[in-house]
């Protein structure tokens, strides 16, 4: 017992006699010996039984009672009874944790499998959804496809009609011009025979009335110059001999010549101080100033547009930011220096076609206060040497405005271009020499505003002259939305909402619209955008019922795109002929 328990007791201590063996089991006739001749008898369940175990502990017990240390022997014994019990338990937890585990790692995955089920049957549901929208789509192109074929047929058959018609009417009208024409021939024929016969039988009485008509004019003809020259004689001989007729004569001559001398020089002085004062130049081709033959022409718009206020500089027209506050200034200034009565200056705006510049300058005009004329550099060239003078009209005209004058100069580069290139004539180098002696000093009563396209082939004396220079550059992609709206909203939304034309618009997200074409009109003008929203409108006028659909303006874009595109192929540079070609524009 001690060396089971790992304590050894003193040697001889606690021995006692061997333990008894378990007694053997009798036979089944009672009796523990088996015949020579009897069955060998079944093993019971101590026959393997080993007795050396029980004899070691029982002895360990003998001397474990014996010893002195049996009680902390029993106690130990006790404690790791206890120790064994205690880890028995903690892994019957960790066991029951385990099972735990796994019950739970066995819920996650049937819960992580359900849910790729269900997701599984939503990928199902969405791809058969998404089939049976595109069978319904492609049913419905099918439809459309079927309906566009039978409108050809039946529009190829209407066509096919009408030119059998047209042939059968121009048959019909042929046939009838040619009876006509035979029925013209005959009678023209029966005519001519007739009166070759008449002549033919009065051939004697014609002439003899010929013969009776000369001879009367003959004679009428010399009475007339007989009476004639005998009053002639008869006058020019008493005023001759009367000396106070020639006097009288020659005096009243000479008042008449005077007269009409002083009349003529008269009435073009008169003429140019009206065409000065009241006209508007040949060189202008639209101002807002008023004349007198316009006030009597139009008296309610006249009157309308001297009680208008100034309006904002800045009003319809789509500038970046930074260009925005630029011409804000300019603007401002402009306003004050007309209400101070101040010098004007002098300004140069650059840029590509169509990006504002003329618009810009009329909304400067009105905002200031001012009238505004426009004039093109490619009127002036034609003129020859009539361009001084007209140059010089313009001019006199402009001092003479009572409000200020934007003088504004649409392709400045037509006529005020270098002198010292042999392209320029002679008559062009004086108009713009004229030009230069207006325009050498600041003025009070008008501004000049040039615009060009080419600013590098200005004369170095008419930079001289620029205050300042503003660039128009295209519009970017803010400002190409800005604008595209701006247009749809005036053409095509208006008209759509005020009913009073035939023009109506589908059902269609119009701002998610107008912000997909700003981005695909990458590059266009303010003018091509314009254009856009334009045939936009002839578009839906052009329609059976006058609908305007997304589709239809997805197409003009498209076309618009295509002509932009090629239009930027054409000003690449192609050898001599685009020199020369930029040198004529």
């Amino acid at each position: 017992m001690s060396w089971l328990f790992g304590i050894k007791g003193s040697k001889g201590e606690g021995s006692g006699p061997p333990l008894p063996l378990p007694p053997s089991q009798p036979g089944p006739e009672g009796g523990g010996e088996r015949g020579a001749g009897d069955r060998p008898a079944p093993k019971d369940k101590w026959s393997n039984f080993d007795p050396t175990g029980l004899e070691r502990a029982a002895k360990a017990a003998r001397e474990l009672e014996h010893s002195r240390h049996a009680k902390e022997a029993l106690s130990l014994a006790q404690m790791q009874e206890q120790t064994l019990q205690m880890e028995q338990q903690s892994k019957l937890k960790e066991y029951e944790a385990a099972v735990e585990q796994l019950k739970t790692e066995q819920i996650r995955v049937q819960a992580e499998e359900r849910r790729k089920t269900l997701s599984e049957e939503t990928r199902q549901h969405q791809a058969r959804a998404q089939y049976q929208d595109k069978l319904t789509r492609q049913r419905y192109d099918d439809q459309l496809k079927q309906q566009q074929h039978m409108n050809e047929e039946n529009l190829r058959k209407q066509e096919e009609s009408v030119q059998k018609q047209e042939a059968m009417r121009r048959a019909t009208v042929e046939r009838e011009m040619e009876l006509r024409h035979k029925n013209e021939m005959l009678r023209v024929e029966a005519e001519a025979r007739a009166r070759a016969k008449a002549d033919r039988e009065n051939a004697d009485i014609i002439r003899e009335q010929i013969r009776l008509r000369a001879a009367e004019h003959r004679q009428t003809i010399l009475e007339s110059i007989r009476t004639a020259g005998t009053l002639f004689g008869e006058g020019f001989r008493a005023f001759v001999t009367d000396w106070d007729k020639v006097t009288a004569t020659v005096a009243g001559l000479t008042l008449l010549a005077v007269g009409i001398y002083s009349a003529k020089n008269a009435t073009s002085v008169a003429g140019r101080f009206v065409e000065a004062r009241l006209g508007k130049p040949s060189l202008v081709r639209e101002t807002s100033r008023i004349t007198v033959l316009e006030a009597l022409r139009h008296p309610v718009q006249v009157t309308r547009r001297l009680l208008s206020k100034p309006q904002d500089a800045l009003e319809g027209v789509v500038l970046s930011p930074s260009l925005e506050a630029r011409v804000r200034d300019i603007a401002i200034a402009t306003r004050n220096t007309k209400k101070n009565r101040s010098l004007y200056r002098n300004i140069l705006m650059y840029g590509p076609p169509g990006t504002g510049k003329t618009l810009f300058a009329k909304k400067l005009a009105l905002h200031s206060g001012m009238d505004y004329a426009i004039m093109t550099g490619g009127d002036v060239a034609p003129m020859g040497r009539d361009g001084v003078t007209a140059m010089h009209k313009v001019f006199d005209w402009a001092n003479t405005s009572r409000r200020g004058l934007l003088l504004f100069v649409d392709e400045a580069d037509a006529f005020l271009r270098k002198r010292a290139t042999e392209k320029i004539s002679e008559d062009l180098r004086a108009t713009l020499n004229a030009f230069l002696h207006r325009t050498g000093q600041h003025s009070s009563k008008f501004m000049l505003v040039l615009a060009s396209n080419q600013p590098e082939q200005f004369d170095w004396a008419i930079n001289d002259r620029i205050d300042e220079m503003v660039s128009f550059d295209l519009p970017g992609r803010e400002e190409r939305e800005r604008l595209v709206r701006m247009y749809f909203d005036r053409y095509i939304l208006q008209p759509a909402t005020e009913g009073t034309q035939r023009l109506k618009l589908a059902q269609f997200d119009y701002g998610q619209k107008c912000s997909q074409i700003a981005q695909l009109t990458e590059g266009m003008s303010g003018r091509e955008i314009s254009q856009l929203a334009v045939a936009w409108q002839a578009m839906a006028y052009a329609s059976e019922d006058g609908v305007l659909t997304e589709a239809m303006m997805d197409s003009r874009v498209q076309d618009a795109i295509q002509q932009h595109q090629q239009k930027m192929q054409w000003l690449k540079p192609k050898g001599t002929g685009s020199e020369s070609s930029q040198s004529l524009s």
